[in-house]
């Protein structure tokens, strides 16, 4: 149980990575405020599963593109909770196109959410987040990768880690900021609209030959939630099984 009596916001944990985060911390004993923007009925299938395995879990509702919304999900979560230990931004989104294909509306669409969802609940985590809490920003090994299709979105994690080393320097409190950026990983979202070669072509990629599976990125997370890695601060860790 290396995280009973903490409260964890998770991001995006209705579905994918988000919720097999949301699930593992549960299993480790931190009580979990599942965060969903749209997917209300996967948002309560994910605390309904955490409850069944003698877990504590909420769900809120919160748009994190929206600050007044991401002040709700803050105060709703103390309010339930008494406080948050452990912020883990994981909400995001992907568009892929060229640059030359891409429309303003994908511009706005991909930066509201990944770029100023997490500037918003760094923002409200400033002051709100325990002390000796943790921050978890999700990022992407897309970031270090020339990938085509994948510019606006691997601008907008390349700008989530710059904010994640300044704002280590920044919050202070004993807090530690930190990304996750894993390489390609079996989610439903992830390999909607893919090929089987390019699927083949990412998984031997990476030195395992395979895809990672949504849990090899939660026990990263986990450990970066627990006091074990308390003095990790200010970086970015690849969970991509040597990709790059």
């Amino acid at each position: 149980m290396r995280l009973e009596n903490k409260v964890i916001v998770v991001t995006g944990a209705s579905r994918g990575i988000g919720k097999e985060i949301a699930l593992l911390l549960a299993k480790n004993g931190a009580k979990i405020v599942v965060n969903y923007s749209r997917n209300q009925t996967e948002a309560e299938e994910t605390v309904a599963e955490i409850t069944k395995n003698g877990g504590t879990a909420i769900s809120i509702k919160a748009d994190v593109s929206k600050r007044d919304q991401v002040t709700f999900l803050f105060d709703k979560s103390i309010e339930s909770f008494g406080k948050i230990d452990v912020l883990i931004n994981n909400a995001g989104i992907l568009i892929t196109k060229k640059i030359k294909e891409n429309t303003q509306d994908d511009f706005s669409t991909i930066f509201d959410v990944n770029v100023r969802g997490v500037f918003n609940a760094l923002q409200e985590a400033n002051l709100k987040l325990a002390d000796h809490g943790t921050i978890i920003n999700v990022s992407s090994s897309t970031v270090k990768l020339m990938f085509a299709n994948y510019a606006l979105y691997s601008a907008s994690k390349a700008a989530v880690e710059q904010m994640t080393r300044v704002f280590s320097k920044e919050i202070g409190r004993g807090i530690s900021v930190n990304a996750i950026a894993p390489g390609a990983t079996e989610t439903k979202l992830f390999l909607e609209g893919k090929t089987p070669e390019f699927i083949e072509k990412l998984s031997s990629m990476n030195a395992f030959n395979r895809l990672a599976k949504p849990i090899d990125i939660a026990k990263v997370v986990l450990f970066l939630a627990s006091d074990d890695s308390k003095w990790i601060s200010g970086q970015v860790i690849g969970a991509n099984g040597a990709m790059i």
